[in-house]
């Protein structure tokens, strides 16, 4: 039900990246797949080695051709790419908690932005508070019913009210009504206009 309200929200959250923070993320998110099957594959690589060693020494297999120079160099290989292994993973982890609060951030400062641009409106259309409410419902994607449910109050009430909002904000319906305050919210962007000769 709050599809119009979470679209609105995510159009001021992409306002708020510059280029550079869009194609950084983008950038971030086609390695984050790579990353992760690099770090596996050198685990599970060093991991194998270690339990083909333990085995060997429980079974007594023979080393082969290898001297045990060469097999200690080969555990000593198999340690430090576990290491990296571990430090590369907390790094990652580290990079994706950093990312996920950055998000949380720029989608409270949306709600924030989107919360300052309908208080803004309401006061400009000098909506009473009934009107107020019933507004901010329709904009959440309410439909009549439920909101006459929420507030306790008769659907035919509800009606009155949206009508009244309607004709306070020259709208005419629901969808001019959440236009109006999407176009505040994108009135700050420098929109691309192309030319038919472009096409």
């Amino acid at each position: 039900m709050a599809t119009a309200m979470v679209t609105a929200t995510t159009m001021t959250m992409t306002m708020g990246m510059t280029m550079t923070d869009r194609r950084r993320a983008r950038r971030s998110n086609g390695f984050g797949p790579v990353i992760v099957a690099l770090l596996a594959g050198l685990q599970i690589v060093c991991g194998a080695f270690f339990v083909y060693n333990l085995l060997a020494g429980v079974f007594r297999w023979g080393a082969g051709p290898l001297s045990w120079q060469w097999i200690e160099t080969l555990e000593l290989m198999a340690t430090v790419g576990l290491l990296i292994g571990m430090g590369l993973g907390a790094a990652y982890m580290r990079s994706l908690l950093i990312q996920r609060r950055d998000a949380q951030e720029r989608l409270r400062e949306a709600s924030d932005a989107f919360q300052d641009v309908v208080e803004s409106r309401f006061r400009e259309w000098r909506l009473s508070p009934s009107e107020q409410d019933v507004a901010l419902f329709m904009i959440k994607g309410f439909s009549n019913t439920e909101i006459a449910e929420l507030r306790d109050v008769s659907e035919g009430t509800i009606k009155a009210q949206s009508t009244a909002v309607f004709r306070k904000a020259g709208v005419s319906g629901r969808a001019q009504l959440l236009g109006a305050f999407i176009d505040d919210l994108l009135a700050p962007l420098d929109l691309p206009v192309r030319s038919d000769a472009a096409n």
